[in-house]
């Protein structure tokens, strides 16, 4: 959790700012914040690293990738391919907007890839919301072209991706819009918060309300604003919000350090037997907020992990059997257990969701062992972490021998 092993004294100015005014809501009482806009401020921050046009900031990631897909047109009945490998929230917002789920391949950047996205498309299909997952990005060449060739809308969701790139473009910032979280596990962290991006200024006006009651924000009464759409809730506190400056100018140099750790660590397990690494498209891009390690096949996998877990070889994910990241465990999806009905339930499902055919995606996922990097280790500590990763694929590897 790089963002957290750093918090200190510039958070505490940060959230005394706001503590001193008295005015925890991001919006108006101009007169008695004595000019502090801690959103405001956020979401400049988040503009200074990624080059986005336009950013705002939302109480959640969650709520940030809510916000893309309404903001870009998305809803009732459309058809969206989405990955099976991601945090639950990207699949909750499809549904929740309305839209129809459908499920594509990954490959080894360990996100959607062009050749899964074609084999998923109908004539129906409107958006693909892409998810960068662990810390790097997908294979944007390809699925530009392809998204160009159909005349997709590409929805983002970086919401483990923040300030990792590809060929100099920002995730998030390729298709119509994009989204970051700022929960408590990611690079940086607002304790809960996420950021919207856009560079189309009619989609971030879309959001901008969408995400206040539908509030347009002109004028200084805000009993006298206007409501160009229908919104919801999903404002950040400017505590909040105060947090995540201070964290997000820390991101370069987390970044660097990330980098910088993660390469020592791969060097040192690239000639280790049964260790290979999942595809960075663009290593100079990599927030390498994760070292993720490609057993040679599922068995392998599930035995280093019960040698790690014996051993005693803690801070890895599983994904495998993971509950809120792999579709394997989303029972909940799969048979569409809701607390009200929704859109899916009465258009129909355009999949079978209990008898999905992903193939490529069940062997990467059950191969792939990641690790959080940590931008605070010593080389001590990543000797003694790599060591122990090394013994126990040795151990896991002795079965095959």
């Amino acid at each position: 959790m790089p963002g957290t092993e750093l918090y200190g004294a510039e958070e505490r100015k940060e959230l005394n700012d706001v503590l001193e005014t008295g005015i925890f809501f991001r919006y108006n009482h101009d007169a008695q914040r004595n000019n502090i806009w801690k959103a405001k401020d956020f979401e400049q921050e988040v503009k200074n690293i990624t080059g986005a046009g336009y950013a705002h900031a939302v109480s959640s990631g969650s709520a940030a990738i809510m916000a893309a897909l309404s903001a870009a047109g998305i809803g009732t009945g459309d058809e969206v391919i989405v990955p099976p490998f991601t945090y639950i929230a990207t699949i909750e917002a499809v549904l929740l907007l309305g839209g129809l789920p459908v499920f594509a391949e990954i490959d080894e950047t360990l996100c959607l890839s062009a050749e899964g996205i074609r084999k998923a498309l109908t004539p129906k299909t409107k958006a693909v919301c892409l998810v960068h997952m662990c810390g790097g990005m997908a294979d944007m060449d390809a699925i530009m072209a392809l998204v160009k060739e159909k005349n997709l809308i590409l929805v983002e969701d970086a919401g483990q991706a923040f300030a990792a790139s590809y060929k100099g473009v920002y995730t998030g910032l390729f298709g119509k819009a994009g989204a970051y979280s700022f929960d408590f596990f990611k690079i940086a962290t607002a304790g809960e918060g996420g950021i919207f991006v856009t560079n189309d200024e009619h989609t971030y006006k879309m959001a901008d309300s969408f995400c206040d009651h539908g509030h347009d924000h002109i004028g200084s009464n805000r009993g006298m604003e206007n409501h160009p759409v229908i919104g919801f809730n999903f404002r950040i506190s400017e505590l909040h919000a105060a947090i995540g400056v201070a964290q997000t100018r820390k991101v370069p140099a987390i970044r660097e350090k990330n980098r910088h750790n993660k390469a020592y660590l791969e060097n040192k397990l690239a000639k280790v037997n049964g260790i290979g690494f999942a595809k960075v498209c663009d290593p100079d891009g990599d927030s390498a907020t994760f070292l993720n390690l490609l057993l040679p096949d599922t068995e392998s996998a599930k035995r280093m992990v019960e040698e790690m877990n014996k051993a005693g070889v803690s801070g890895f994910n599983y994904w495998y059997v993971n509950m809120y990241h792999f579709i394997n465990q989303w029972e909940h999806i799969k048979e569409l257990k809701t607390t009200s009905k929704l859109p899916v339930e009465v258009l129909g499902a355009p999949q079978d969701y209990k008898n999905l055919d992903l193939p490529k995606t069940q062997e990467v996922i059950g191969r792939l062992i990641s690790f959080g990097v940590r931008c605070t280790w010593t080389e001590a500590q990543m000797d003694e972490l790599a060591k122990g990763i090394a013994a126990c694929a040795e151990k896991a590897m002795a079965v095959n021998a």
